[in-house]
């Protein structure tokens, strides 16, 4: 197993991890078992279920600093270590980001190699290059296709143009769905849930992103929630969760601290959102689980402590 700077510095102040090193823990009576060593790390350990980790993946902007500097295969190699199965990429293959030089096809065989896939990825969602994008998407072998926005023409200038968009995702989505490679899916940041407009039919006061939900299809359209921009907008994303978790099938799993802005964000685990009643709405709902942590420090901690933290977190 891989200890991780989290894990070391968790048993050299731990009761238990020096009881274990010396090999002489004894059973006794329950109140007097020692605190489980990852207690502060795995609220409520003991009881309820995991996350399995073939749910778990990671958003690859998130080394993009690091890629600069080993390159994507070595990216990849560092995540295949820590035991992640699934990858998010962005940009455009052959072209940006996260596939340096290889095409989508020569991208899934490094994936491959390693064990790893990519159910999901963030590109272009441009309406008249889309069939290079399901392209690009059927050979990766997706099951979702959608970018870190929205489609054209967006959220912006009244709620006509949200109706418009989420016109466009429907279109999007049904080719998507046709050509083999599943939704069509939106990625929140916290505009989408700030960025109100009234009803013209009934007066009400809706955000972008509950008006974006009610005028898409569910047979194409799915939404990748991003917890942290959400709860930077001022959601209760458990209640989001129950009341539509039918149609949120991506989480984004970024953590940090209030007021929740890009300078205050964290490993997962380490911020202020309560993960275990998240992840309990999410439960049966959600398919994956993505961890992003924009500019990430350019080492595997942060896949490593937020991985351990999520699949070892007992919600």
């Amino acid at each position: 197993m891989k200890i991780t700077t989290k894990t070391r510095r968790i048993l050299a102040t731990s009761a238990l991890g020096a009881v274990l090193a010396a090999g002489a823990f004894a059973a006794g009576p329950a109140s007097a078992v020692p605190e489980h060593p990852h207690a502060d790390d795995y609220p409520g350990q003991g009881q309820g279920r995991t996350l399995p980790a073939n749910k778990v993946g990671i958003q690859l902007f998130s080394y993009l600093g690091w890629q600069s500097q080993i390159g994507i295969d070595g990216v990849l190699d560092e995540l295949e270590d820590v035991g992640l199965r699934n990858v998010e990429p962005f940009g455009n293959p052959g072209s940006f980001g996260s596939y340096g030089s290889y095409t989508a096809g020569e991208f899934r065989g490094e994936l491959r190699d390693r064990g790893i896939k990519a159910p999901s990825s963030h590109g272009s969602v441009d309406e008249a290059t889309f069939d290079t994008t399901l392209q690009n998407a059927k050979d990766l072998g997706q099951k979702f296709v959608g970018s870190g926005g929205f489609a054209a023409p967006g959220i912006q200038g009244g709620y006509d143009n949200v109706v418009a968009t989420a016109e466009t995702m429907n279109r999007l989505g049904e080719r998507s769905v046709k050509n083999g490679t599943g939704k069509f899916f939106g990625h929140n940041h916290a505009g989408e849930f700030q960025t109100m407009y009234t009803d013209p039919e009934t007066g009400e006061l809706k955000s972008a992103w509950h008006i974006l939900e009610e005028h898409t299809d569910p047979r194409y359209v799915a939404f990748e929630v991003d917890v942290y921009w959400a709860t930077a907008a001022g959601v209760d994303v458990v209640d989001l969760l129950n009341t539509y978790g039918d149609r949120i099938d991506l989480l984004h799993i970024k953590d940090g601290h209030a007021p929740f802005t890009r300078a205050t964000l964290t490993d997962v685990g380490e911020g202020d959102i309560d993960w275990a009643p998240i992840l309990r709405a999410a439960h049966g709902k959600v398919d994956f689980y993505i961890l992003e942590r924009d500019g990430a420090p350019s080492d595997v901690e942060f896949a490593q402590d937020s991985f351990e933290y999520l699949t070892n977190l007992r919600y």
